[in-house]
């Protein structure tokens, strides 16, 4: 079947060896042969229009020749062989949908893979083999059905066709080059992968169904949210596998999946110039038919993958489709066409649909799809349509919501039956030897495997304790050393007049230029990273605007004004000058181009060289409009880049909401139940302003109900100096934590009093407790204010208004872990105190206040009295109106100083 279609004629001939009625008959059988093949297992799915791929539809009779000459095509000469050959190849067990693809270059490609000779069923060997491997994969559901009725495991009976389907994709990524991959996958038929792909020990796995197991302490999560990581040889060679850890939300993985292979991907791209880490790493992501068409992280995350900064490759998709999502039936539909995968229109996607019951063909996607990957590093989607044979899970009662259904999987022959009936009939084993033992030897074989009681080493030994890292010292040279690289314009770089400012600004506060300026935010959070780059690690920044700052805050990436008038009027002055000047890359050493051949952002020039390869690389990217897809992707970057200092910032710290799956599921609670660590750092802008109740809070009461067991890192600075420690702190720490900062906004950027000065930034680390130095005489002292963040500078003004000589104001910078024993030093200082008032500008509710009332009852000086000063208690949360939040503020600050 190579023959093509569009071959040239012999001179003097016709430019089209077939008639047009043949030529528009393959074509339909192209586009529209998947609505016609025999994909159901079951047969239940809406058909398509019967006559649709009828020859005399397109005016052609049976007998008729395809060409005047009666040259043949694919073997055939006549309508009725030509026929029969396009059914085969585009109406089978595989089919096409290629409706998506919009290159017509593209198209032509999947068409001549699906018209090549496909690849034959194999020898004896192999067409055995695959039979062995779907009975292991059928008597693994068996074997735990029997040990434990009872047990939940979502059985993968009815798209057994999985297994053999996985053990070809990783062969063939080996044999694409691929060294990694990672995969991920939902509930369904995890339990059977870990056992049968990743090969964890059967006792091991059997030991979660058991109620009496000997060691439930190791059960940190359910078997079947559980990854792992193995060497797997295949015949074309080795690579990693890693499966991915995923909680009950199903599809949520998805993003994280990817953030770990681009880490993976720009990690191996790093380590040599020459080698692109798309290639070298394959993610993989399984997916159940109702949830990929269901469940918006799922579009989300196939949007990124075309947006630099996050692009992978391609991504291999497999959906698990038994045809029902929990007990809602989710058939796929003919006619009219109507597919749980139309979700991946949006990409471009080509879909190769399999029916579960004919494994060969399911072997042939595989090579399809990673020839497709290895070609256009581009998405593809395996449809596998199958059937679930029991319920939802295994204690469901399917008869209850779909008898019909029920009825039909439990007549239906299995796919073992069904594939030992084809190999017998086609005689596959030696004369003499019967099918029905083979199977039972094999089913034998397997069942006594699955019964092996040796259980997995145990890894009891408790980690060394690790200490904080050590933070690389500065001086005010070293700063100077830094920023006057980053202040120095490429020549033809126009920069805007308020960029100009900047490099004036940042010099005087380096000590560069007089006269000298006090350190800002801006400033200090770049030299942070600066310093971090200085000291061999990378950083990478995504989020909203990220590259400028909501709050024009950052400026991390600067435009050139010159148009491209004006470049041009330039003349040879004007070749090759840099449309993006980025200073942090005159940090950043080698590698300045991350896995999608993209430096930091899109276009950006003027870097370095190739730089100090001791040195860190400086990423950053602004986001699509996304919080979810993007904070996944984010947090599976940390898990798999541990030398990157890893930051998302939210637009503002509301839009975290967006997102709230990857905080509760995977970051503060992804190294308990996983042992996966993360050190991302979560930038939330906070702070009441006036500005209404979706752009004020970062939620700080919802993060420290999840701190525990030491789990998060939550801040919020009041300074550019805390700020420029509380990033490198976190960058060199050895223990890797998330993350969680109330950070500013623009109201703190502008505040004079939080600037520092450059010995602020030089000297000491972060402190978790600032204590009042205008105190003189802490004796007298019998009233301690309390706060976090902005507040405390509008306190400080109250405070010099009315002169109170027994007030003093600290501050906590750090909620959690909590600075017990720093406040306990703090309230030592004061044996005078009689009351501490804890002052939030945050509604009762929403601020800190909860958290800080039960941690101070271990702290708390006795005949102390506690009480709080919040805004009231809503609904709603901050006002919309300016001038109301200023009524608010004063109100606020007098009621703490007790001038209310």
């Amino acid at each position: 079947m190579n023959d093509r279609i569009h071959d040239g004629a012999p001179a003097g001939e016709s430019s089209t060896r077939w008639r047009p009625e043949v030529l528009a008959f393959i074509e339909a059988h192209r586009r529209d042969g998947h609505r016609s093949a025999r994909l159901d297992p079951l047969g239940v799915s809406r058909p398509a229009d019967p006559t649709l791929l009828d020859p005399e539809r397109f005016g052609l009779q049976p007998g008729d020749w395809l060409s005047p000459r009666g040259t043949p095509l694919w073997s055939a000469r006549t309508v009725a062989d030509l026929d029969r050959a396009l059914k085969a190849i585009y109406c089978g067990g595989l089919a096409l949908d290629a409706s998506a693809v919009r290159d017509a270059s593209r198209r032509d490609w999947l068409h001549h893979a699906m018209e090549s000779a496909p690849p034959g069923a194999g020898g004896a060997t192999e067409r055995l083999a695959l039979l062995d491997r779907l009975i292991r994969a059928q008597c693994w559901e068996e074997h735990v059905a029997q040990a434990f009725p009872h047990a939940k495991r979502f059985s993968l009976e009815g798209n057994e066709t999985l297994i053999p389907l996985l053990d070809a994709l990783c062969e063939q990524a080996a044999g694409h080059g691929v060294r990694r991959l990672f995969l991920g996958m939902p509930h369904r038929g995890r339990v059977n992968v870990l056992v049968n792909l990743m090969g964890f020990p059967p006792a091991g796995v059997l030991d979660f169904f058991d109620p009496k197991s000997p060691h439930p302490e190791r059960h940190t999560d359910l078997i079947y949210h559980l990854g792992g990581e193995r060497e797997l040889d295949t015949p074309q060679g080795r690579l990693t596998l890693t499966l991915a850890h995923n909680p009950s939300h199903l599809q949520s993985v998805h993003p994280v999946l990817t953030g770990l292979a681009r880490a993976c991907q720009d990690a191996l791209g790093r380590e040599r110039a020459d080698q692109d880490g798309r290639r070298l790493v394959l993610p993989l992501m399984l997916h159940g038919d109702a949830a990929f068409a269901g469940q918006g992280v799922v579009m989300e995350t196939l949007m990124l993958g075309g947006k630099p900064g996050y692009t992978v490759g391609g991504t291999v998709h497999v959906i698990i489709n038994n045809q029902v999502g929990f007990t809602e039936p989710n058939p796929m539909s003919a006619w009219p066409a109507q597919y749980c995968t139309d979700v991946t229109r949006m990409v471009d996607a080509p879909v190769l649909r399999v029916n579960a019951d004919e494994p060969e063909q399911a072997l042939r996607a595989a090579a399809i799809a990673l020839d497709w990957r290895a070609r256009f590093g581009s998405d593809i989607v395996i449809d596998l349509i199958g059937y679930r044979r029991l319920g939802h899970s295994e204690s469901d009662v399917p008869a209850l919501t779909r008898p019909r259904i029920h009825a039909l999987t439990q007549t239906h022959p299995t796919i073992v039956d069904r594939y030992a009936a084809a190999l017998r009939a086609d005689r596959v084993l030696p004369p003499g030897t019967d099918m029905a033992s083979h199977v039972t030897r094999s089913r034998v074989r397997a069942h006594q495997a699955f019964s092996d009681p040796t259980m997995p080493e145990a890894d009891d030994a408790r980690s060394p304790l690790r200490r904080p890292g050590e933070v690389p010292a500065l001086d005010a040279a070293g700063v100077q050393a830094l920023v006057d690289p980053m202040t120095q314009l490429p020549a033809g770089f126009e920069p805007h007049a308020m960029v100009r400012t900047l490099t004036d600004h940042w010099r005087r506060m380096a000590g560069l230029a007089d006269p000298p300026l006090r350190a800002d935010w801006c400033f200090a959070e770049n030299l942070a990273y600066a310093t971090i780059l200085q000291g061999g690690l990378n950083v990478r920044i995504s989020g909203m605007d990220v590259r400028r700052g909501t709050f024009l805050h950052r400026q991390a990436v600067w435009t050139s004004q010159t148009t491209s008038q004006t470049t041009a009027a330039m003349g040879s002055a004007g070749e090759g000058a840099a449309t993006e000047f980025v200073p942090l890359r005159q940090i950043g050493g080698r590698g300045d181009r991350g896995a999608d051949g993209v430096g930091v952002g899109v276009g950006v020039g003027g870097g370095a060289g190739p730089g100090d390869p001791s040195r860190g690389r400086f990423d950053i990217f602004n986001s699509p409009l996304s919080e979810e897809a993007v904070l996944g992707f984010e947090y599976g970057y940390s898990v798999g880049a541990p030398r990157t200092l890893t930051v998302w910032e939210a637009q503002f710290g509301d839009f975290v909401n967006g997102a709230q799956v990857f905080v509760d599921q995977y970051i503060s609670s992804g190294e308990e139940k996983w042992g996966d660590t993360s050190a991302l750092v979560m930038l939330l802008p906070h702070g009441n302003e006036g500005i209404g109740p979706d752009h004020s809070s970062g939620y700080l009461s919802r993060f420290l109900q999840l701190c525990g067991e030491d789990n998060l890192r939550v801040a919020c600075p009041s300074t550019a100096a805390q700020w420029f420690h509380l990033l490198r702190r976190q960058a060199f720490d050895t223990l890797r934590k998330p993350l969680v900062v109330m950070s500013p906004k623009g109201t703190l950027y502008h505040e004079k009093a939080s600037h520092a000065d450059i010995a602020d930034l030089t000297d000491g680390g972060y402190q978790t407790v600032i204590d009042d130095v205008a105190v003189e005489r802490p004796a007298q002292i019998e009233r301690l204010l309390l706060c976090s963040g902005k507040v405390h500078h509008d306190l400080e003004r109250g405070r010099r208004s009315v002169a109170r000589a027994d007030l003093a104001l600290a501050r906590i910078e750090q909620f959690y872990p909590f600075p017990a024993d720093e406040l306990t030093a703090l309230f030592a200082r004061y044996p005078g105190l009689v009351e501490i008032t804890w002052v939030q500008e945050e509604h009762r509710q929403q601020g800190a206040w909860t958290f800080i009332r039960e941690q101070m009852d271990a702290v708390l000086p006795q005949h102390v009295q506690l009480r709080c000063v919040a805004r009231r208690a809503n609904g709603s949360g901050a006002t919309s109106s300016h001038a109301i939040h200023q009524l608010e503020q004063v109100e606020l600050v007098a009621r703490a100083l007790g001038e209310a």
